[in-house]
């Protein structure tokens, strides 16, 4: 799994156990920090990368987050921490704290006062910022485990989402509080994005197939496109076994253009959102198709798409819209200049690539008891019939010798 971000004029990547920061602007040295070389659990030691109580640790980087301002960033990986940095004139790791449960996703309030963590136990813990060495705090918890979480534009609202195709709006300071839930999903609920504006707005995608539109704080559903019945559809209905699982939502700095990343499909789909249009608000806009399925993406301050490809000779793309339809710029200082930075670090995001999708596991495996129960049920009812054919065989078998052996008693006293 990879993932990037922003910050600033800084290019975020996390890829197996490494997380990087290149600039794109000017010619210095990417930050990079290894997870599998990171502080341990002193409490919790390790034998060949197996805990004590059995679960095997790979320091691989899980979720990642950026803060408004981008000064700060937080990662959880699969060793339960959870790893601060910092952004002053230079990237510092300036704190390594310890989850209860492995972390599936994280965000930063809006006052950057503290980081939010959701793990797959379904539960939330809010970790201070200012107070680098304290312990995390219980805030809220779902009954199965949380995919996704994010904040609403005005830091008042906690948004999460979880394996169960439900979404959550509680008040963050007091999350028992619940504002109201946006429910219509199918499958588990893998995306969540609040795009910039004031208008309540929620995007969401799904293992469904469907990207949906919410005013999250009455939860009504005001929009929803399946992915799967857009003309020319992202996957041959011939080919496609299951629905495409929609694994990556971003929206433009203006949130006027979202783009949609699938698992493991080649194409990116965009929408134009029309935050002033009382009718369609998430149009169709236009569908981009890729030599390979990317790994990741993300807009830049500037509105430009980059996209982390799966290939040594075009490690990364940037996209940019012009006339309507977003062109590759191929020849790009900074496009070339990140792609050098990235470039001995391929052998990380290769291994990265080749992983399975962590998708897989999460879709509902349907069992069809009631066919199995009438079948048995039949079987039982011809096995009994069967039985009563043979008793009533033998009884009219016994009752032909009854009769004989009286006929043949009253002869023979005769």
């Amino acid at each position: 799994m990879a993932i990037t971000a922003v910050s600033g004029e800084w290019l975020l990547l996390a890829c197996d156990t490494k997380f990087i920061a290149a600039h794109f602007k000017e010619d210095t040295q990417p930050f990079v920090f290894d997870c599998s070389t990171a502080k341990k659990r002193e409490e919790n030691p390790t034998v060949d990368g197996t805990s004590v109580g059995g679960a095997t640790e790979s320091d691989k980087i899980l979720a990642l987050t950026v803060s408004r301002s981008g000064k700060l960033v937080a990662l959880t990986d699969d060793s339960k921490r959870l790893v601060l940095f910092q952004y002053e004139h230079s990237w510092q790791h300036v704190s390594t704290r310890w989850l209860v449960r492995r972390g599936t996703s994280l965000v930063f309030s809006k006052g950057e006062d503290e980081v939010l963590v959701a793990d797959k136990s379904g539960d939330v813990y809010s970790f201070s910022v200012i107070q680098r060495e304290k312990e995390g705090n219980l805030k809220m918890g779902h009954l199965s485990m949380v995919l996704a979480v994010t904040m609403s534009t005005n830091g008042n609202y906690l948004i999460t989402a979880d394996r169960d195709e439900k979404i959550r709006v509680s008040h963050l300071r007091s999350p028992y509080n619940i504002q109201s839930f946006c429910l219509g999903h199918t499958e588990f609920v893998s995306s969540l994005l609040v795009p910039s504006g004031d208008l309540h707005w929620l995007l969401s995608g799904s293992g469904d197939g469907t990207v949906k539109l919410w005013e999250y704080k009455t939860g009504q559903n005001l929009q929803s496109l399946d992915l799967n019945n857009l003309e020319d559809s992202l996957v041959p209905k011939l080919e496609s076994q299951r629905n495409v699982t929609v694994c990556n939502i971003t929206c433009s700095p203006d949130g006027c253009y979202v783009a949609v990343q699938c698992d493991s499909i080649s194409k990116i789909q965009f929408f134009l959102l029309n935050q002033g249009s009382e009718e369609k608000k998430l149009v169709p806009h236009s569908r981009l198709h890729l030599p390979q399925c990317p790994l990741a993406i993300t807009f830049d301050l500037e509105g430009r798409l980059w996209v982390l490809m799966d290939s040594c000779e075009t490690l990364l793309q940037i996209y940019t819209l012009e006339e309507s339809s977003w062109k590759c710029e191929a020849d790009n200082t900074e496009l070339k200049r990140v792609t050098e930075a990235l470039k001995p670090h391929w052998q990380t995001l290769s291994a990265t690539s080749r992983k399975t999708s962590r998708f897989e596991h999460l879709h509902k495996t349907t069992f069809d008891n009631r066919t199995v129960y009438m079948e048995k049920k039949q079987q039982r009812l011809e096995e009994q019939q069967q039985k009563r054919k043979i008793e009533q065989e033998n009884n009219g078998k016994k009752k032909k010798r009854d009769v004989e052996n009286c006929k043949s008693f009253v002869t023979h006293m005769n």
